[in-house]
This record gives structure tokens, sequence and C-alpha cells, in this order.
């Protein structure tokens, strides 16, 4: 009897400390670790909003410098408002009077010449650019160095050095003048057609250096197994080029293309620098930003006017941002 009794008081002892239990180890350790981090259901609750305080300052700046400005131009663009005088609400009237104005379909003109013909050059030649520099060979730092040397270079600095080299009595006219290659300077800076010219020659030495640093990166990705399987079939350099190089940084060429013809877009100091105030020759080498200046700057500037022209030109900006994204989508599928 003593010893059933004994073994009654053990069960019940083992019941009460089962009782006692909080539950498996894994359980445990899981409510613990939540305590810890501040998990429990109460606490989410009543600091979900935490993750917004860390954007609060980013989305000021952005309401501030970027979305407040861009609203504020579009109320101004409905105004007949000056620089020294507030304007009246007129509508669409200046968005009417600039596609009626020839001065502006000529600066329009302009500004998609200089887009179509600088975006090719910054798509391909920073690629073949990148090509070469991207071998391993001493000394090539040097060059990888220099080509983007422009890049960091002040863009007035650099309009003005081309300025020197491209006048009348510049470094240019003076050797083609000493090799009998003309007979009279070539007018780089006097002729609406050339100065145009030149200062997309300008755009596109200075943007070599920084897009050829984004092929770099693409070309880094690209397995050297291609190359080698490729040579092995007897491709030379060239086949390889365009049968592995151009496919495989094809999105990266996209990209270029993008951003290099958003840039030319708002290209303004180097036809500043190079054709002065008046845009050249009767001002016929104005793009939309250097109109966009003279419109809205001076006492009798016609801000309202001017801010018009702004918000033509994004939409411009806009038409090829949305075509670069639906090419680069199309490349994807």
């Amino acid at each position: 009897m003593a010893q059933i009794a004994g073994t009654d008081r053990g069960a019940a002892t083992v019941a009460k400390g089962a009782d006692r239990v909080p539950g498996p180890p894994g359980a445990r350790e899981t409510r613990r670790l939540k305590k810890e981090l501040g998990q429990e259901s109460g606490l989410v609750h009543r600091r979900w909003w935490t993750p917004y305080l860390f954007l609060l300052p980013g989305l000021v700046l952005v309401v501030l410098f970027s979305l407040w400005p861009f609203i504020n131009t579009v109320i101004l663009s409905l105004t007949d408002a000056q620089i020294l005088r507030g304007g009246g609400f007129v509508g669409l009237d200046n968005y009417v009077r600039a596609l009626g104005d020839d001065t502006f379909w000529l600066a329009l003109v302009n500004s998609v010449v200089y887009t179509v013909v600088v975006v090719p050059c910054l798509v391909f030649l920073p690629l073949a650019l990148a090509v070469l520099v991207q071998k391993k060979i001493p000394g090539i730092g040097f060059f990888r160095s220099a080509f983007y040397t422009p890049v960091i270079a002040s863009a007035v600095v650099v309009g003005l050095m081309w300025q020197w080299i491209l006048r009348s009595d510049g470094l240019v006219n003076t050797v083609f003048e000493k090799l009998r290659l003309v007979s009279e300077p070539v007018p780089f800076l006097t002729d609406s057609t050339m100065l145009l010219v030149s200062a997309m020659i300008v755009t596109v030495w200075k943007g070599l250096g920084y897009y050829m640093v984004f092929y770099l990166a693409a070309l880094g990705n690209v397995p050297t197994s291609l190359y080698e399987a490729a040579a092995i079939d007897g491709a030379g350099p060239v086949r390889r080029f365009f049968s592995i190089t151009v496919p495989t940084v094809k999105p990266m060429m996209l990209l270029v293309g993008t951003l290099s013809a958003i840039s030319a877009l708002r290209v303004f100091t180097e036809i500043y620098i190079l054709g002065g105030e008046s845009g050249g020759p009767g001002g016929d080498s104005r793009t939309l930003p250097f109109l966009i200046r003279q419109v809205g700057l001076g006492f009798a500037g016609e801000t309202g006017y001017a801010a018009a022209i702004s918000i033509l030109l994004f939409l411009l900006t806009l038409v090829f941002s949305v075509l670069g994204h639906r090419l680069s989508k199309g490349d994807e599928s």
C-alpha cells in the first residue's frame, strides 16, 4: 500500500510540473526574441509610423526643391507675370504664343537636332573607348584617368578652352592654314551651323569619360568564357564585339541613350560660351534652355512666357524618357 501511495504522489508531482511548463523550447525562444525586439502586437500597432520618420527628411527636401517649384512653374505659365510685376491669369495664351513663335520653333529644331546627333555619339563612342581601356595592361590606369578628366573639369573652363581652340586665330585654324588645308579660317564660331556643330563636339568630348565608366561597369559583368568560346570557334575581335559585347551591354546602352538625350535637351553652357549672349550669329544657334533664359531674364523679362516654354521643354524631355523606357521594356521582353 505504501508503495502504491508513493507512486500516486510521484505521478501527481509530475502532472503538477507539467502544468507549469510554458511550452516547448522553440516557442519560449520565439516569445523571448519578440519581446527583446519590441515586436509584440501592441507595440507594433503603436509604432507603425516609425518608417515614415526616416522618410520624412527626404520627402521634405523633394517637396520643397522639386515638387513645389514644378507646380509653381505650371501655375506661372498660366499668367502674364513679369520680373518686376505680378501677372494675371491668361490661361493657355502663353502656350498658343509659343506655338506661333518662329523663334520658339527654331530653338526647338536646334534642340532636337542637337539631341539626335549627340546621343548616338555618346552611346557608341564611350563603348568603344571602354572596350579599349578594359584590358589590363601596364599604364592603362593613366589613360582611364586622362579620358575621365574632362568630366570633372568645369563646363565654363571647358567652353573657354574650346573657344580658344576654334576661334579664327585659334589652334585648329592655325594648323589648317600652316598645312595649307584651307585658304581662309573656318568659321567655327561665326556661322550658326558650324557653331552648333562645335557645341556638339564639346558636349561629346566632355561626356565620353562619364559614360565610359558606365560601360566599364557593364563589361565587368560579361563572362570571359563567352569570349573564350567564341575565339575557339574562330570569331575575330570585330565578330566578338558585335555578337557578344553589344548584346550583353544593350540595357546599359539604352540607359546611356536616355541619360544623354535628357542632358542634350538641357544644353546651355556650350552655346553660351561659344556663341555669346545672343546665341550665335543672329541668335540662330539658340536652344530651348537658351531661349528660356533670354525670355525670362532682364527688367522686362516675361517669366510667365518663359515658364510656358519650360513646360514644353519638360514635355519634350518626357517624350524621350518614355521612349527610352519603352525600348528598355521591349528589350527585356
